[in-house]
């Protein structure tokens, strides 16, 4: 395959029936799963560009829509944490059963890679976090955004990331509550690498920070980008971010 080849989507169908769409490039190396940040999809810019340096390098990558979002079936708001970890999880388990895994995840993703990598054990070779947002359902929101999510059962607020505005649903909400990770050790024992922007609006720098400090493994780094937003997308981000995944998968 060149670079520029376009994959088409696949779909996996879940327990319940709904589909879930994801696009697996088969290559050496451990493969790369990308997990999507809240709202957001497989068709974003970092995953784009990911997607054409596993092409150009010969690496194996998986990419996937959580249900309710991008090419998968189902409504947005009907979705959980929970739930979208399951569909990654049935992702990996459909397309890449057996061999090592590095988990990159963006945002929530990032909140998902840490729970996966917990299940999957010595599998994960690595994990990179890009602004991970494990936990923000307890500190993304004041105490009136809860008390609104718990009288309401959602949440519906404008957005800078696009013309939908960002919609809570109790459901996710007290579904992110039960799966907190930060309140104790990580049970991570393979290399972390935490990128972060020290200029994102939406997650506080400092949470690499703790996310560093909850993590079992010995070999965990963050580093910090003084002027980085919460997109992490600019050319000089994509090209931290393609270096560390390169450092991770060198033999």
């Amino acid at each position: 395959m060149t670079e520029d080849t376009i994959l088409p989507p696949s779909f996996i169908a879940r327990p319940d029936g709904l589909r879930i769409a994801t696009r697996y490039r088969a290559g050496a190396g451990p493969t790369i799963i990308f997990l999507p940040g809240y709202m957001s999809d497989m068709l974003g810019g970092k995953a784009q560009a990911l997607d054409a340096w596993a092409a150009r390098t010969g690496r194996a990558l998986l990419r996937l829509d959580y249900a309710g979002c991008g090419e998968s079936e189902g409504e947005f708001e009907d979705g959980t944490l929970a739930s979208w970890r399951d569909d990654a999880r049935l992702a990996i388990d459909t397309h890449a059963p057996d061999g090592p895994l590095l988990l990159v995840g963006s945002s929530m993703g990032g909140w998902l890679a840490l729970l996966l990598a917990q299940d999957l054990g010595e599998r994960v070779t690595g994990l990179v976090g890009i602004a991970a947002a494990p936990d923000f359902t307890d500190w993304g929101f004041d105490a009136m955004q809860k008390a609104t999510i718990c009288r309401d059962g959602r949440l519906v607020e404008p957005t800078d990331y696009g013309d939908e505005p960002v919609l809570t649903t109790y459901g996710f909400w007290h579904s992110g509550e039960s799966l907190r990770v930060l309140d104790g050790p990580i049970a991570i024992d393979a290399p972390v690498r935490l990128l972060q922007g020290q200029a994102d609006p939406d997650v506080p720098w400092q949470t690499a920070l703790r996310i560093a400090e909850r993590v079992r493994s010995a070999d965990v780094q963050t580093i910090l980008v003084k002027d980085g937003d919460h997109r992490f997308s600019r050319p000089q981000d994509i090209a931290l971010l393609i270096g560390t995944l390169a450092s991770l998968t060198e033999p």
